[in-house]
């Protein structure tokens, strides 16, 4: 299988060789980038239409001397073709192909980060990596190198940015730490690291301990309460095209696989252990929209719907049935294509304005047609509105949590709490995103965007596949999309009632054109247009504007939210910051300790030996 070699290795030899070439040389390193990530999405496509099975490194290497040499390495580096892994290598793939192209047009001068196509490269290869590892070493080491790219694919250019990477970095770096934890224990319970070989029932303290570790790193990476707070810093910092590299869809996608890895092949989860999942994902879901709500920067907005939808593919992988599972992989999948197309989006808008406020922006749309029916698309998709590809998983999950109701666990009991917080969130969800798309797109443009226009095909282009890829998904879900990527990873799928994405398309686009038919019949140039009055009759047309924002603010202020909002501006509820400050509190006590006197020195070594003592006793 030298295909699992290309994937792997090309892209992250071609990385460290883009270190050589000068910075100056942009455009060059560029074209390296996306022929070789054009390679590699070839190679993935052989990888998905490959056979499954388990190979190690003598295996895939195709010379003699270099397999007898390194024989015995066969036993940690080794790697697991099955059909999850090989889809999520393909989505991998495509998402990697269609931002590198983007990202020809959006790195310059002005959103450079040094060797940015060189991490880009590593970044590709390691995400290859850790999807198909089967030795938890090999998985971890991939893992963990992913972290230092995602900090270096931050610009870093102020203090803002630098303090973003900063705190990316040492969550995603504790949470590769607490694996280690959970790694050595299942080392120790079972005396294997492969993963194929590992059923572990969380039946006692070790292997619930050993689950939750490995599920910190999940959650982690994917963005999930309560350790998402990275994730919208990041959005806000970053240039866009990381950010639509990185948490938008490699991290996403590696943190849900590695999740369905967890919950659905190493582990048997207990009823307790399906509750907490569940209750995590709601809790996702309800506090990252409610954040949503309230931003102001658009980039932050879509940071904290990232961390959102994380929540509905929790709640289908804690479901743990059928329909469960492939609702949970279905909406990851449209995840990434609707996250992002908007992260891409927001590039466009701020690369031709400049802008990151909502405030600061309007009627872009007619400037930046393309843009804003795709924004559009996103926007309806990301809501959950028929006939896009959102819809169809999203009512795959609430169709799963109606089947899951129908148990007897403890879990099971709370099915109208897990389905009336999912339906909730996507309700949010689209109120939300209508202040996304009119505050960006809609009303009468300012003048000093009289000059904007549409970006250039490398721009739209990317945008405009993921559209139309979240209508087609949508369209033809239960048709063909369902059955035909995710039979083989679960076996059969039996939807429950009578819906059926083609019908409802069809319905859908009839509905369109009788609107369109009537509109047309009716005299539609028989309406008149006036300006505002205001006392004296004031030409007030040109001077008013009012920020979509304003209606939005009025929830931050509203009874007992405001008190939740103004504890979460302070940072009350960020992992990062209470274990920031808490380190500090221990800082402060440790130096009081320091006297000086010599007889208190004597005291804390006597105590401490009498602890150590006790230890050992």
């Amino acid at each position: 299988m030298n295909e699992i070699t290309y994937i792997i290795f090309l892209p992250i030899f071609a990385g460290i060789l883009l270190f050589i070439i000068p910075e100056k040389l942009k455009t060059l390193k560029g074209i390296t980038a996306s022929i070789i990530s054009l390679f590699a999405l070839y190679q993935s496509i052989l990888i998905f239409n490959a056979q499954a099975g388990i190979y190690n490194l003598t295996e895939i290497a195709s010379c003699q001397l270099f397999s007898e040499t390194f024989k015995d390495a066969g036993r940690y580096v080794s790697f697991n073709m099955d059909q999850l892994s090989q889809l999520i290598i393909l989505i991998v793939n495509i998402f990697a192909f269609l931002i590198v192209i983007y990202s020809l047009f959006y790195i310059d001068k002005n959103k450079k980060i040094n060797n940015y196509f060189a991490f880009f490269l590593i970044t590709l290869g390691t995400s290859n990596g850790a999807v198909l590892s089967n030795n938890l070493l090999l998985f971890l080491t991939f893992w963990g190198i992913l972290g230092f790219t995602l900090y270096k694919l931050i610009k870093g250019a102020d203090e803002e940015s630098s303090s973003t990477a900063k705190k990316t970095l040492a969550i995603v770096g504790a949470s590769d730490g607490i694996m280690i934890l959970g790694i050595a224990i299942i080392w120790k319970i079972t005396d294997t690291l492969s993963i194929n070989e590992l059923n572990l029932a969380t039946n006692n303290a070790l292997t619930v301990i050993a689950f939750i570790t490995l599920l910190i790193g999940s959650f982690t990476k994917a963005g999930a309460f309560p350790f998402h707070t990275w994730v919208p810093d990041y959005a806000k910092d970053a240039p866009a095209s990381s950010s639509a590299y990185m948490p938008a869809s490699l991290d996403k996608l590696l943190g849900i696989y590695f999740l369905a890895r967890i919950c659905n092949y190493m582990f048997v989860l207990n009823d307790w252990l399906t509750f907490t999942l569940l209750a995590i994902g709601v809790i996702t879901i309800i506090t990252a929209v409610m954040m949503a709500l309230v931003q102001h920067n658009y980039k932050r907005l879509l940071g904290f719907h990232a961390v959102s939808q994380v929540g509905y593919m929790i709640v289908g992988f804690g479901l743990g049935t059928v329909i469960g599972v492939v609702a949970g992989l279905f909406h990851m999948l449209n995840n990434v294509l609707y996250k992002t197309g908007l992260f891409l989006v927001s590039g466009n808008v701020e690369k031709q304005t400049g802008k990151n406020d909502i405030d600061d922006l309007s009627g872009l749309s007619r400037a930046m047609p393309l843009t804003f029916i795709c924004a559009l698309i996103f926007a309806l998709s990301i809501s959950g509105i028929p006939p896009f590809n959102g819809f169809a998983s999203k009512w795959m999950i609430y169709q799963g949590i109606i089947e899951f109701g129908q148990g007897s666990g403890i879990a099971n009991q709370w099915w109208i709490v897990w389905l009336g917080l999912a339906v909730l969130g996507s309700a949010l969800t689209l109120a939300s995103f209508v202040k996304f798309t009119s505050g960006l797109f809609l009303g009468k443009k300012r003048k000093e965007f009289e000059n904007v226009k549409e970006v250039n095909i490398l721009g739209w282009l990317p945008i405009c596949l993921m559209a139309l890829g979240c209508i087609v998904f949508g369209v033809f879900s239960t048709s063909y999309v369902v059955p035909k990527l995710f039979s083989p990873i679960v076996g059969q799928i039996e939807l429950i009632g009578i819906w059926n994405s083609t019908t409802v398309s069809i319905l859908v686009l009839v509905s369109i054109a009788l609107g369109l038919l009537v509109y047309m019949i009716g005299n539609v140039k028989n309406y008149r247009s006036e300006d505002s009055f205001v006392g004296g009759g004031e030409n007030m047309r040109e001077q008013s504007h009012v920020a979509t924002t304003g209606f939005y603010d009025t929830i931050k202020n509203f009874g007992f939210l405001s008190t939740l909002y103004e504890k979460a501006e302070k940072r009350w509820f960020d992992i990062y910051d209470l274990s920031k400050n808490f380190i500090h509190w221990c800082g402060k006590r440790f130096q009081g300790a320091h006297t000086g006197l010599l007889p208190d020195y004597a005291i804390w070594v006597f105590a401490g030996l009498i602890i150590m003592l006790l230890i050992l006793i």
